[in-house]
């Protein structure tokens, strides 16, 4: 008798389980669907907290069949009008929406990276050269200006000699590729990248003596590209010239 009682809990649970999935998702579609396309893809950080907090309802709900099901609807409505609310009250003061959203901030500025901007957001070199990359940029001196914005993505404009140009219509032979391979990073000498290009620190002291640089930790960042070119961005200042930006 125990072992059927305890058989028929058993199945109650999973039973519950069940209908909970059911009714849950399409209120999470019909929620997502509510709160707009732009809170489901760029995911501004009190959007995040939102999509956080309703994903955190919804599985201690389902996962758990002795917690009250009736309040979890309510509340994940509840979160779905606060994030409404919000989104019109960012969009009708925009103070209020750069308080709580973060501004964009340009990390790389003619074709110099910006390390204290950077280190402020909390980005390190190997992150922005990874997201380059991810743009098709092998190069930091092709951009003319680079900004992480507030949804931490990377927005990169070009050097207009380095903008893409049909080569085929002017008739003109394609160029190396413009790989570089990291040689100093954050002050310190990346011996891989001088090995993959059959260089040594005797060659790296020469081409940084030839900027007047005597100290490799001067050096935020350095890079040789197929040339055996060196390029050099040091720990430096945001320059005054640089476009404001607003969020």
């Amino acid at each position: 008798m125990h072992m059927e009682v305890t058989a028929i809990s058993f199945l109650n649970d999973y039973l519950i389980v069940v209908l909970r999935v059911v009714t849950l998702l399409p209120l999470f579609l019909a929620v997502a669907l509510f709160m707009g396309r732009r809170a489901m893809g760029e995911v501004p950080i009190f959007d995040f907290l939102v999509i956080i907090t309703l994903a955190s309802v919804v599985g201690a709900d389902i996962g758990n069949p002795d917690i009250s099901h009736g309040p979890t609807v309510v509340a994940i409505i509840l979160i779905a009008l606060l994030q409404k609310i919000v989104s019109h009250v960012k969009l009708s003061h925009r103070k209020i929406n750069k308080f709580i959203n973060f501004t964009p901030t340009t990390v790389i500025y003619e074709g110099m990276i910006l390390h204290q901007p950077l280190k402020k957001i909390g980005f390190s070199i190997d992150n922005l050269l990874q997201m380059l990359r991810d743009k098709g940029i092998f190069d930091i001196q092709e951009v003319h200006i680079a900004i992480i914005e507030g949804n931490g993505a990377l927005s990169v404009l070009k050097k207009p000699e380095k903008q893409l140009v049909t080569l085929d219509k002017l008739q003109i032979p394609p160029s190396p590729p413009p790989l570089t391979f990291p040689v100093i990073l954050e002050g310190a000498i990346h011996t891989k990248g001088l090995e993959a290009r059959n260089l040594n620190q005797q060659w790296l002291t020469a081409e940084l003596a030839k900027h007047g640089i005597t100290d490799s930790r001067e050096v935020f960042f350095a890079s040789v590209n197929m040339a055996n070119e060196l390029y050099v961005s040091l720990y430096q200042t945001v320059p005054p010239d640089t476009p404001p930006l607003n969020g």
